[in-house]
C-alpha cells in the first residue's frame, strides 16, 4: 500500500484521475493492521479503477484534521477531490464493498 503525506496528499488523492481510497492509520494500531487485507483486496479486485494509499497520522496530522478523522481506523473514498465516503472502526470485507460500491463498478 503506497504512503501518503500532508505534502502529497493532494497530487495523490484529491487530483487523482480515480476515485481513491484512504486508509487513516498509526503504527500502534491493532484494528488498522486488521483491515489492510480487505482494503488490499477491494484495490486488486478493483482492476486499477479505484486507487488505495494510506496516511499515517501520527507523521502527518495536517490532513486528518481537515476531514474530521477522530477515530481509527478510519476509511475515506475520495472522487473528483472530495469525500465520498467514509467508514469509521475495524470492518469486513463486505462492509467497506458495500460503502464503497458506487465506485468499485
Amino acid at each position: 500500500m503506497t504512503e501518503v503525506t500532508d505534502a502529497t496528499f493532494e497530487h495523490a488523492v484529491l487530483r487523482a484521475d480515480r476515485p481513491m481510497i484512504v486508509d487513516f492509520w498509526a503504527p500502534w494500531c491493532g484494528p488498522c493492521k486488521a483491515i489492510e487485507p480487505a482494503l488490499e483486496a477491494i484495490a486488486a479486485r478493483s482492476e486499477g479503477r479505484v486507487g488505495l494509499v494510506r496516511l499515517n497520522i501520527e507523521e502527518h496530522a495536517g490532513v486528518p484534521s481537515r476531514y474530521g478523522v477522530l477515530a481509527l481506523p478510519t476509511v475515506i473514498l475520495f472522487a473528483d477531490g472530495e469525500p465520498q465516503a467514509t467508514v469509521t472502526g475495524a470492518r469486513t470485507l463486505a462492509r467497506y464493498e458495500r460503502e464503497f460500491a458506487p465506485w468499485l463498478t
